[in-house]
């Protein structure tokens, strides 16, 4: 497992990944919501399709899926799934973002990212530090880079980034 760092970058394996968005399982803690955005070469979405999110499961190429919640070990996700090579080649970026409802990011105990490959080997953990009154902000990024897909974990960035891409 590799353990990732704001601000680093890495290659990610070829195949379908799971992404999962989580956190401490302790009562009382705020929510916290994942999706992804497909974004093209301007860095926006090309419509509402490129949203994946609780209330929309699937993009319609079927690349990129909201896959439901899990809870176990004390802890709770939210998962993606992102077949890479199957993203059209227009989408440049699939963007993870979180946001919290019914609190701020500083509120939610052990955030992270997990990047899982097909064969279940965790590619990538990036525990999240440092939030405070965020209460939306882009966790990382996928992004293709000379044919093939590499990631970015930056936390920190202002919701109205993630807002901004979306139109």
């Amino acid at each position: 497992m590799t353990h990732i760092i704001k601000g680093a970058n890495t290659p990610v394996p070829a195949g379908p990944l799971r992404v999962a968005v989580g956190r401490g399982a302790v009562p009382g803690t705020p929510a916290v919501d994942a999706s992804a955005l497909l974004l093209d070469a301007a860095g926006r979405v090309r419509g509402d399709a490129d949203l994946v999110f609780r209330g929309r499961l699937r993009h319609p190429s079927g690349a990129v899926r909201h896959v439901g919640v899990g809870q176990g070990g004390g802890q709770f996700a939210e998962w993606l799934e992102l077949d890479l090579p199957d993203i059209e080649p227009a989408v440049q970026r699939v963007v993870i973002t979180g946001s919290c409802a019914g609190g701020t990011f500083g509120q939610v105990p052990g955030l992270y990212a997990r990047v899982v490959a097909y064969d279940g080997t965790i590619a990538a953990h990036y525990e999240v530090t440092g939030a405070s009154t965020e209460t939306a902000f882009v966790l990382g990024e996928f992004y293709r880079r000379d044919g093939a897909w590499r990631s970015a974990w930056r936390s920190g960035r202002s919701a109205g980034r993630a807002a901004r891409a979306a139109g």
